[in-house]
């Protein structure tokens, strides 16, 4: 039913005009809201175990006056009946479930598990694996197939994908110049505790396991030779004996040579030598120099491939910090591989010569009479000096004596073969960990994406009407994870739907499954098998066949943003205050942050889904809209600025414990957007009315009347009647 003053009353909600409002008198409302909602533009979660137990337990978020939900599953892999997952509501569950949003005229959305934190495959130990990321794939993709049976619409899943210190937050940037924790001016915003600019942690990943390496700190010191170099510019060699022109500060070994490849493990530059110590120059080195060893680093690279590194070639200032550790355990094992082959060499020539003097005394013993022996027979002294004087030597032949020196030298040679050899291997295996290092930010642009690009394209086609779409909408989650900060959620999308994109026009791709024969030589086989080789890529199942264009089009519209105000407003924790200003002011630069946060997600276009949540910036204990202090009327104006149009969901877990129920969380929230609910308005929201005496609790205690439609084991039997008599129909 329409009205003249353009308020629209729709089902579940009571067409019911209060009589008492001031505008039905034609006054004007002192608590008009700058952004309108009406109660129809905002909905509640449904943890299915936690909020409801069933089917029935959703249909009561509708009779109460819902008109929209989103079906969360806490459950992770395996549901009970606390933590319920998506499969355990079955084809009876989903066919009620799409029978009461046609009846009821509401639409649901879907959270999937709350164990998924991000596509990194992170397991309870910190580790990640790409098995444990393709888990989680199936886990999202089961809560996509639970929304495509209830329609379109977006399924949310968190991100967090690794632990990143705060005040270091570089995204994809190997110079670590740009930091998302200053402002303009330099300012460092954000940080966890008060050393952390000076002692950051980052985590480091093996790139062939994924498991976590080691941690490095930014405050510890690493002692690193230092390194020989031209101090002026003079006309020389290289080490390959051509004539070059050597600049100061050019790499030189120590017959002045220019060294080709200064990071080469063999023939690369070499720690300066103190004549007057007689020792190799080593310093200790803190973090930024590592910074500087990265960008040199990078830059020879660069000019050696003669094209742009891609982000996996390029080198971190963390990665190079690590790698100095490793360097020098890795010089420490070829020197020592050296020393004991050298030591073979000796060992060898010298068996040698006994051998041959064996077979000399061989000839010697068989020629002279045996009575005669006596004279070539030698002593032997078994000890030390001063005992074999009070000891008696004892006296053997040549042969004897020398079969016991050859057996020695035998046990020598071996012994300098296995330590050479094994110090070799160690220093092999310590250069294959240095060069498979990595940041965790590597392994997400490498492997994560891919796990949501896959999830888009399975939103895809999971799609039944492309005007109304299944969306993946990642969320940010919390502060100390990445992408909690708005720019990280952003570069995840942004990774996200490029994969996508290459996934739907590439007609090969990596499928991690060679069909080539194996009846190849070792060299070209490890080559054909190695990710990214030729030898991996397959026939791509994904192939669409379209224009690049078409395709961004296509993972813009199925990969989105979840953006939650509370977890966003728990920045607020770590926010810096300026001392030079007052808590208001300080305040006020918070807001204006967290705004200009929100600003850059809406104008991009990127956000699918909003969840509406508050508090007082310490923990995400779900408050009730306007109960705490984040400015979340301001995020819904702003993202309505931007166009925004999908659904509004309120989480209002604190209300379930504190308050008479979850529900009041929503009433709360439409009545802090003007909605009250005697006077339901489309657009325009409710009557912007004051609080009154018609206010009584939160208003009108949830539906005050069953919906239009109800059927099947939800409908009561006919003799039931309301009690006012009227029959139900």
């Amino acid at each position: 039913m329409k009205f003249t003053d353009g308020y629209y009353s729709h089902h579940p909600m009571v067409d019911y005009f209060n009589s008492m409002e001031p505008e039905t008198y034609g006054m004007k409302a002192d608590n008009k809201p700058d952004v309108s909602l009406s109660v129809q533009d905002i909905g509640m979660s449904v943890p299915m175990g936690i909020s409801a137990q069933n089917v029935a337990g959703i249909y009561s978020k509708i009779r109460m006056g819902a008109g929209k939900l989103e079906i969360q599953f806490p459950g992770y892999r395996t549901g009970n009946r606390n933590q319920q997952t998506p499969e355990m509501l079955g084809e009876d569950q989903r066919q009620a479930l799409r029978e009461m949003q046609m009846a009821n005229e509401v639409r649901f959305n879907t959270h999937a598990s709350f164990g998924l934190m991000g596509m990194m495959g992170r397991d309870e130990r910190g580790n990640f694996s790409t098995y444990g990321a393709n888990q989680d794939l199936m886990e999202l993709k089961r809560a996509i197939d639970f929304q495509a049976d209830m329609g379109g619409g977006s399924v949310v899943m968190h991100s967090g994908e690794f632990e990143r210190p705060m005040t270091d937050m570089f995204i994809d940037d190997e110079t670590h110049t740009r930091n998302l924790a200053r402002d303009s001016s330099g300012r460092l915003l954000i940080r966890m505790a008060h050393t952390q600019e000076f002692d950051a942690k980052f985590d480091l990943l093996d790139a062939r396991t994924s498991q976590k390496m080691e941690t490095v700190q930014k405050d510890r010191l690493v002692a690193y030779p230092v390194w020989n170099r031209a101090e002026k510019d003079y006309r020389g060699i290289d080490i390959n004996g051509n004539p070059t022109l050597i600049r100061k500060g050019d790499y030189i070994d120590y017959e002045k040579r220019k060294i080709v490849d200064p990071w080469d493990t063999i023939k690369g530059r070499v720690p300066k030598y103190n004549e007057s110590t007689g020792r190799f120059e080593v310093a200790r080195r803190h973090f930024d120099y590592f910074k500087k060893e990265a960008e040199e680093y990078n830059k020879y690279l660069h000019e050696k491939n003669g094209r742009e590194l891609s982000f996996y070639e390029k080198i971190y200032p963390e990665e190079m910090f690590l790698r100095a550790t490793l360097e020098t355990q890795e010089g420490h094992a070829r020197g020592w591989a050296l020393q004991y082959g050298e030591r073979v060499d000796r060992e060898l020539k010298t068996l040698e010569k006994l051998r041959k003097a064996k077979e000399f005394y061989e000839r010697l013993e068989r020629e002279i009479p045996e009575e005669e022996k006596w004279k070539i027979m030698k002593q032997v002294p078994e000890f030390g000096d001063v005992v074999s004087s009070l000891v008696p030597s004892e006296t053997k032949l040549p042969t004897k004596i020398l079969d016991d020196l050859i057996k020695n030298q035998e046990k020598g040679l071996e012994f300098a073969r296995q330590a050479s050899t094994a110090q070799e291997q160690q220093a092999f295996d310590t250069n294959e960990t240095k060069e498979n290092l990595i940041t965790p930010i590597k392994r997400l642009e490498n492997h994560g994406v891919r796990m949501y690009a896959e999830a888009g394209i399975h939103a895809l086609r999971r799609t039944k009407d492309p005007n109304n779409p299944v969306v993946v909408a990642i969320e940010n989650l919390f502060p100390e994870r990445f992408g909690g900060h708005l720019e990280e959620l952003k570069w995840v999308i942004e990774k996200s739907r490029e994969r996508m994109v290459n996934m739907l026009i590439s007609p090969k791709i990596q499928l991690g499954v060679s069909r080539m024969p194996t009846e190849m030589d070792e060299v070209k086989l490890n080559e054909a098998l190695t990710p990214g080789g030729k030898g991996m890529l397959q026939e791509n199942p994904y192939y669409m066949g379209i224009s690049k264009e078409e395709a961004e089009k296509i993972a813009a519209r199925h990969i989105k943003a979840t953006l939650d105000t509370g977890h966003l407003n728990m920045w607020r924790k770590f926010w810096q205050e300026d001392p030079r200003l007052t808590k208001e002011q300080n305040d006020a630069k918070f807001k204006d942050w967290y705004l200009k946060q929100v600003e850059s997600l809406a104008k991009e276009g990127m956000v699918g889904n909003l969840h509406l949540a508050d508090n007082y910036g310490f923990q995400d204990d779900h408050l009730s809209p306007g109960q705490g202090n984040a400015p979340i009327k301001e995020t819904v104006e702003i993202l309505k600025k931007h166009g925004y149009d999908r659904a509004i969901t309120v989480e209002p877990g604190a209300d379930a414990s504190t308050d008479l129920s979850d529900f009041h969380g929503l009433m709360k929230t439409w009545r802090l957007f003007g909605s009250n609910v005697y006077g339901m308005g489309i657009g325009g929201g409710g009557p912007q009315v004051p609080q009154r005496w018609g206010d009584v609790q939160y208003s009108y205690f949830g539906q005050n009347r069953p919906p239009y439609f109800v059927f099947g084991g939800y409908a009561p039997s006919n003799d039931w009647t309301l009690w006012t008599a009227v029959p139900m129909e």
